[in-house]
């Protein structure tokens, strides 16, 4: 790319160059030319022939180049939107996948809009579970926790930018932080991958955080400790609602129903995979 190019020319070589490793090479160059220039997406296709400064077209390859090399664009532009909240994301927490706003609506049809309430969040990340259900129920108050400090002062920075005040967040593991708290409702989106996963070695999840992707030998132990746990922490009548993979919907009921939990049940997501399990305390 040169220092004449167009936002055209660019957008076009880049995505030449990303083909070979992005099945979505267009957009990605779409949204890094954005970030680099600090313009739109549409800014783009209306200054489609305007030509670009050396400065952004220097930023703008540096970003394609990484992105060649597998790096995701959420991190190289430190954004991602997820329940139309814009969220700040970066290698110290998970990226936010669309089918993770499946357990969001369970959580949201789980809480009256006109009621207060508790709802636990473990192993917030970005926040980004924890700030939907605070966005879009106000009046529940909402405990968010994570053993990482990195991955908190992100979630801690969401917050505030987005202006959600109903979110407390604690450091430490799963349900720890809660110490004697009980609440209504617990949600999670825990590591569900099993060790050597040949996955991991594939697209993003090369580059996202391993402690917050693995689980143990059959992916699972994670899911075990705070099926077996979360009880304790739950109101007479409340609910644990869990993410877990793809293949693990009979695993995750089968352990809920071993933990004491009533009417276990799974939900697809858009794609029909069971993504969610969630069942109610005693």
């Amino acid at each position: 790319m040169s220092a004449g190019d167009s936002v055209h020319a660019a957008l076009a070589e880049a995505t030449s160059l990303l083909a070979g490793t992005s099945p979505t090479a267009r957009l990605d160059a779409e949204t890094l030319l954005a970030h680099a220039s600090a313009m739109n997406r549409n800014d783009l296709v209306v200054r489609a022939q305007r030509r670009l400064d050396t400065a952004v077209l220097a930023r703008f390859r540096d970003l394609v180049e990484r992105r060649v090399r597998g790096e995701p664009v959420a991190y190289l532009t430190g954004r991602r939107e997820f329940w139309s909240l814009d969220l700040e994301v970066t290698p110290a927490t998970l990226i936010p996948r669309p089918e993770t706003e499946l357990l969001v609506e369970r959580a949201l049809q789980r809480l009256d809009p006109e009621r207060e309430a508790l709802m636990a969040d473990l192993g917030t990340g970005s926040g980004a579970i924890a700030l939907a259900v605070a966005h879009e129920r106000p009046r529940v108050r909402v405990v968010a926790t994570d053993r990482s400090a990195s991955a908190l002062a992100v979630a801690r920075r969401n917050a505030a930018r987005l202006g959600i005040v109903n979110v407390e967040f604690r450091e430490g593991g799963w349900l720890a932080p809660l110490d004697e708290l009980r609440v209504d409702l617990i949600v999670s989106n825990p590591p569900y991958v099993a060790l050597g996963d040949p996955h991991l070695g594939e697209g993003d999840l090369r580059f996202e955080p391993v402690d917050a992707l693995v689980a143990g030998p059959g992916g699972l132990e994670a899911i075990r400790h705070i099926a077996r746990n979360a009880r304790h922490h739950l109101l007479p009548g409340g609910r644990l609602i869990l993410e877990h993979g793809y293949d693990q919907a009979d695993a995750v009921r089968a352990l809920l129903r071993e933990s004491g939990y009533r009417g276990v049940t799974s939900h697809r997501d858009l794609a029909g995979v069971e993504r969610v399990t969630e069942g109610d305390a005693d």
